[in-house]
């Protein structure tokens, strides 16, 4: 086959959409939700060459793979699109109408602070249901419970199962978009029973890290099982959407369950976060050059963050990790934004921050390059706590006040 000029750059990821199991020696088979990256198209546009992702090559349908994407959204994220906060019974009315038998959303509760209202459209009026926390659960009949709302909406989308009908369409609220058809839409969303959890390897509050197995590639998984929270990491996971180098962790997918539970599923780095790396193997283990290896790689990343306008905000050795051929890829961008947005200042490590994004919201490749020197401390210290002799992070903040420390100003 003669080869031309790609339509899709060189090395653009690819989703298979159906199976293939290929006609000619030269044609790549592949299953259904397979990543392939894209080498050249042929001279027949129908046909392109790919790679798998154990490195065969071949030709495959066009037809047969989807283009995977940058999660972009015009609109805010949500894996509870149907969910309005504090809007009152009247302004719930108002937003269900016309009257469509069916369209519900769900709202915080306006006489019952804590509780929420289930709001119905129903044979031309809305009915409103109060739903309530029993024993930790979530109730509306105090019959059926619900660890969270999704789990709730999950159940009476099903079946009406006392309610007036059940639930058929959502009302969105402005401005947000459903993260499972996004992340689907994308080609970022994998399949739940092609992934086997093993055994946790990290706890937070946020849920569980685990080793799985996706398809026979060892991965890491980050599981977290309540809505809320979930819906916290949805930004981090579209971030990582848009961001493919070397030494950044590699997203490989995300898996969104209808009760509420997210997986955030990526590449396996054998020997952990850099911090624990540097202080287990210490001095009689790590020379000068490996050293050297960790910053430039991470240096590496940063500058690719700043070709494509991020901030990362929160670069410190814990959100390095390291593989099994000792390179060091940054991760955790649950704090990862475009450079142009702010950034709330009380979820930051102080002892990681510049100066002016503590003191005026101010990020930017600057107070990223501040993070990056105390990391460097970390890697030629072998782990150690910056500032190791301030205790009071009260006192660290007075300190930087009236030394009138700014980042290279």
């Amino acid at each position: 086959m003669t080869e031309v000029q790609n339509p899709w750059p060189q090395g653009t990821e690819c989703v298979a959409r159906y199976n293939f199991k290929g006609t000619t020696e030269q044609d790549l088979p592949f299953n259904k939700g397979d990543v392939l990256t894209i080498i050249v198209v042929t001279k027949d546009p129908n046909w392109y060459k790919a790679k798998n992702s154990a490195g065969r090559e071949g030709t495959i349908p066009a037809n047969y793979v989807q283009k995977r994407e940058g999660v972009k959204s015009g609109g805010k994220l949500s894996l509870m699109p149907w969910f309005h906060g504090k809007i009152t019974r009247d302004q719930a009315e108002r937003l269900l109408n016309p009257p469509e038998t069916g369209l519900f959303l769900v709202r915080e509760s306006t006489n019952f602070p804590g509780d929420y209202t289930l709001c119905v459209s129903c044979d031309g009026k809305v009915e409103h249901y109060r739903i309530i926390y029993h024993n930790g659960k979530l109730t509306i009949d105090e019959e059926a419970y619900f660890e969270n709302l999704m789990q709730l909406v999950e159940h009476y989308t099903k079946d009406a199962d006392g309610l007036c009908t059940k639930l058929i369409k959502p009302k969105l609220e402005e401005g947000t978009v459903a993260a499972q058809d996004e992340f689907s839409r994308s080609g970022w969303s994998l399949s739940r029973k092609d992934l086997k959890l093993q055994q946790v390897i990290g706890k937070g509050e946020f849920g569980d890290v685990m080793v799985g197995d996706y398809r026979g590639t060892k991965v890491a998984v980050k599981c977290i099982k309540n809505d809320a929270t979930a819906q916290a990491f949805i930004a981090e996971a579209s971030v990582m959407t848009q961001l493919r180098h070397d030494n950044l962790v590699q997203l490989l997918g995300v898996i969104v369950e209808e009760n509420g539970s997210l997986f955030i599923v990526t590449e396996y780095m054998a020997k952990g976060c850099l911090v624990d790396y540097l202080r287990s193997r210490g001095r009689t283990v790590l020379g000068g050059e490996a050293l050297l290896h960790f910053a430039l790689d991470v240096c590496e990343a940063m500058a690719y963050l700043e070709t494509n306008n991020f901030v990362h905000r929160d670069l410190a050795a814990r959100n390095v990790l390291v593989s099994e051929d000792n390179m060091a890829k940054v991760s955790d961008f649950g704090l990862t934004k475009e450079a142009s947005s702010t950034q709330d200042t009380a979820k930051l490590p102080v002892k990681w921050t510049a100066p002016e994004a503590l003191r005026e919201k101010k990020f930017s490749t600057k107070s990223d390059v501040w993070s990056y020197g105390i990391l460097l401390w970390e890697i030629y210290s072998f782990g150690r706590v910056p500032y190791p002799r301030i205790v009071s992070i009260s006192l660290f903040l007075c300190i930087k006040k009236y030394a009138g420390i700014t980042a290279l100003d």
